[in-house]
């Protein structure tokens, strides 16, 4: 399991880091959330250039997913990843549905 954070830089540009509990304890608290929504999205789904539409946690349950970045960096997302989606501005980022399975997503949307 991997916990990324894609967030905005100063740049203007979407990053993602990786993170772990030691490092980041906020992490193992209690998070206020509004509401969690389940989706499934084929093999070869590809969502162009996005933000994120709020702060939300996106778990992926199975299949795999990849996030692409301006500067092309690409990191796989698979089952039991977390992504802390923040990247509200700016360009964002893309999104792929890659391997020959659905992929299964929780989607934690957070409180403001």
């Amino acid at each position: 399991m991997a916990i990324y954070r894609l967030y905005t830089g100063d740049d203007g540009k979407s990053h993602m880091d990786e993170l772990d509990l030691a490092s980041h304890p906020d992490l193992t608290t209690l998070h206020a959330s509004k509401g969690i929504v389940f989706r499934s999205a084929e093999p070869g789904r590809f969502s162009d250039w996005h933000n994120a539409p709020r702060r939300q946690y996106i778990i992926t349950l199975s299949g795999e997913g990849e996030i692409g970045l301006e500067d092309g960096t690409t990191r796989r997302l698979r089952a039991g990843d977390v992504n802390l989606a923040e990247d509200m501005t700016g360009k964002g980022h893309t999104t792929r549905v890659v391997g020959d399975v659905p992929r299964v997503t929780a989607t934690i949307h957070l409180e403001d």
